[in-house]
């Protein structure tokens, strides 16, 4: 049973490489396993919903990412969010680029009659990629400390746009950024 669907930007493998550095530090260290174990892969979440129909979406992604090129990325910064989830990620410097990729989507997925939700608005979406979820309280300081050793900031591109249903991560279909070959 799915609990939702989620648009990701995905990155160059250098880029990659170094977030998922971090994933298995955190889980050699057994501080936190969760994104390895629903095989999820590094990645920036664009807009999210309960309730998509792929097909639809299909066409609008193709077409938006045909559009697009390859995005310059760089995180610079560690953080979390105040709330249970226990999320620690790495957060890009939100360039205007970036911004106004992310609101162009949602521009592009509204005019498909779907709603965007509040965190995903222009003036609210916070750009991160997850680097640990559910990490116990009381070894969140330690996991800091461990992605602190993380030489940042890392840089790269920013290259594929694509569709996941959750859980556990199943990929729809995903696009290469300024890829305007038909299928």
């Amino acid at each position: 049973m799915s609990q939702g669907f989620s648009i990701e930007l995905y990155f160059d493998p250098a880029l990659e490489n170094q977030v998922l550095k971090a994933w298995n530090v955190l889980a050699r260290r057994q501080i936190s396993t969760q994104l390895i174990e629903i095989e999820s892969r590094p990645h920036v979440t664009l807009f999210s919903s309960p309730f998509l129909d792929p097909p639809k979406l299909e066409s609008v992604l193709k077409s938006f990412a045909s559009k697009q090129g390859p995005l310059p990325l760089s995180f610079s910064s560690i953080g979390t969010f105040p709330n249970d989830n226990n999320v620690l990620f790495l957060a890009p410097v939100p360039t205007m680029a970036l911004l106004q990729f992310q609101a162009q989507l949602c521009e592009a997925i509204k005019k498909e009659g779907i709603e965007i939700g509040e965190e995903f608005k222009a003036d609210s979406w916070i750009p991160y990629c997850a680097v640990a979820q559910e990490v116990p309280k009381t070894r969140i300081a330690e996991a800091f400390c461990v992605l602190r050793e993380l030489k940042l900031p890392v840089s790269g591109y920013a290259m594929d746009i694509g569709l996941v249903e959750l859980p556990p991560v199943r990929e729809c279909f995903s696009f290469e950024l300024g890829n305007a070959v038909e299928a």
